[in-house]
C-alpha cells in the first residue's frame, strides 16, 4: 500500500460498510477522496463533533484527499436525524454566521491547510426542478421509512414534512458531486451515508465506504451530546467553564471520554476502565487529569492547569476566587434577585428567584435563603451561582457610571 495509514485508519469507527472494500480501494495506490459533511445549524461546535473531525484529520495526515463539506444548502432543509419533530429551517444570514464559526473551531482539530473546504450549495443550488425530480425518482418512500426516526414518527402519527425527505437525498448527492471514496459520520448518520452508496451506484460510480463513529454521550450520562439537550461542552467555551463541565460526567463515562474526547488509544482506555472497576484508579483524580488534557487541546497547557487549580479552589475547597472574575456595578439594584439579572446569571427576576430557592446563590460564600433578600453588602462583594459562576459586585450607583 502506497498510502500511509492502511486499515489502521479504521480504528475508532463502530461500523464500516465495508472494511474489505476499503482495503481493496487502498490497493489502487491513489489518495482516496474522503468526505465529511457538517451542517452549520448553530454557531458553536461541541466535543461530540470533534470525535469525527479527529478521524477526518487522521486521513488527511495519511495523505488522502480530504473534503469537509459545509452543508449551507442542506442546513436550509434541516437534518431530521434523531428528531421526533421537524427541525427549524435556518435563514441564509444565520447559516453564513455559523459557517464562519465552524471553520475557526474545526481548525482546533483539523489542519485546514491539508483539507479542502467546500459548500454543497455549489452543486445543489444549480439543480433545476427537473433535476431534483430525477434524483427523487431514484429513491422510494419505503426506503425513506427504513430510517428509524422517520419510521417511528410515521408509526406514532407524528407529522413528517415532504421537504425532510430531501435532506438525505441532497446529502447523498454530495457524494456523487465529489465522487467520494469514503464518507465519515456519526452513528445516527448511517442511513444518509448508505444512501450515498445507493446514489453513486445509480450514477455509475464505485460506492463509497461508509464509516461511522460512536456518539459521545453528554454530561447527563444518558443522551448524546447536543446543545438542544444542554448536556454539551462547547469547543469555544472558556477553559474554566470547559473544565467545570467535564467534572460533571458520570464516573462510568471516564473511559469513553478518554477515548472519544481526549483521543487516547483503545488499549489505554481499556486499561483505565479495568483499573477504575477494581478500585486501582481514583475516579476524581482520573477525571481531573482527563479534563485538564481535553482543555489543553482547545486552549493550551497553561490555561488547562489554571482551570484545574480554579476548580480545586472554588469547588473542592470552596474558596471564593479573588482574581480572574468580572465586575458589575450595583447601580439601582436593591434585591439580590435584581443583581443576579444584572450580572447575567438569570434571564429574569423570576428565574433569579428560582436560583435562590434552589440554594444556588451565595454572597461572599454565605447562602442566600430568601428569594426577596435585599442586597446588604456595603462594599465590594462576590456573588456566586453554583460552583463556577462568580462576579464581584461593586457598590457604584447608576449615576456614577
Amino acid at each position: 500500500m502506497t498510502r500511509s495509514g492502511g486499515p489502521a485508519l479504521l480504528d475508532g469507527f463502530d461500523h464500516v460498510e465495508t472494511a474489505a472494500e476499503f482495503v481493496e480501494r487502498l490497493r489502487s495506490g491513489r489518495p482516496l477522496r474522503v468526505k465529511l459533511g457538517i451542517d452549520p445549524t448553530s454557531p458553536d461546535l461541541h466535543l461530540g463533533f470533534m470525535v469525527v473531525l479527529h478521524q477526518l484529520q487522521k486521513f488527511a495526515a495519511a495523505g488522502h484527499r480530504v473534503t469537509l463539506i459545509i452543508g449551507d444548502f442542506t442546513a436550509r432543509i434541516g437534518d431530521p436525524s434523531g428528531r421526533n419533530v421537524t427541525r427549524p429551517q435556518l435563514s441564509r444570514e444565520e447559516i453564513e454566521a455559523n459557517m464562519r464559526a465552524y471553520r475557526e473551531q474545526a481548525g482546533k482539530v483539523l489542519d485546514l491547510e491539508r483539507i479542502e473546504v467546500r459548500y454543497n450549495s455549489e452543486w445543489l443550488d444549480a439543480l433545476s426542478l427537473a433535476d431534483l425530480v430525477k434524483l427523487l425518482a431514484k429513491t422510494t418512500v419505503a426506503q425513506m421509512l427504513e430510517r428509524n426516526d422517520f419510521s417511528e414518527r410515521y408509526g406514532s402519527g407524528a407529522p413528517i414534512s415532504l421537504h425532510e425527505f430531501l435532506y438525505p437525498v441532497a446529502q447523498a448527492y454530495d457524494s456523487v458531486a465529489i465522487e467520494a471514496d469514503v464518507e465519515l459520520g456519526g452513528t445516527d448518520q448511517l442511513f444518509n451515508l448508505l444512501l450515498g452508496r445507493h446514489y453513486q451506484r445509480e450514477f455509475g460510480q464505485p460506492p463509497q465506504i461508509c464509516a461511522t463513529v460512536p456518539l459521545l454521550v453528554g454530561l447527563d450520562g444518558q443522551k448524546k451530546m447536543s446543545k438542544s439537550f444542554g448536556n454539551y461542552v462547547g469547543v469555544a467555551e472558556a477553559a474554566p467553564e470547559q473544565f467545570g463541565k467535564l467534572m460533571k460526567i458520570p464516573d462510568e463515562l471516564i473511559p469513553a471520554y478518554a477515548r472519544l474526547a481526549a483521543f487516547r488509544s483503545r488499549d489505554e482506555c481499556e486499561r483505565l476502565a479495568s483499573e477504575l472497576a477494581v478500585g486501582r484508579a481514583n475516579p476524581m483524580e482520573e477525571k481531573k487529569r482527563l479534563a485538564q488534557e481535553i482543555v489543553a487541546r482547545y486552549h493550551d497547557a497553561g490555561q488547562a492547569t489554571r482551570a484545574r487549580e480554579y476548580f480545586e479552589r472554588t469547588v473542592q475547597r470552596r474558596e471564593i476566587p479573588t482574581e480572574n472574575i468580572g465586575d458589575v456595578e450595583l447601580g439601582d439594584c436593591k434585591r439580590v434577585a435584581e443583581v443576579l439579572v444584572k450580572a447575567g446569571f438569570a434571564e429574569s427576576r423570576r428565574a433569579a428567584e428560582r436560583l435562590i430557592a434552589g440554594n444556588a446563590v451565595k454572597v461572599e460564600g454565605e447562602p442566600v435563603r430568601d428569594a426577596n433578600a435585599m442586597w446588604s453588602a456595603s462594599g465590594p462583594a462576590v456573588l456566586s451561582v453554583g460552583s463556577r459562576r462568580f462576579v464581584r459586585v461593586l457598590p457604584g450607583t447608576a449615576s456614577s457610571r
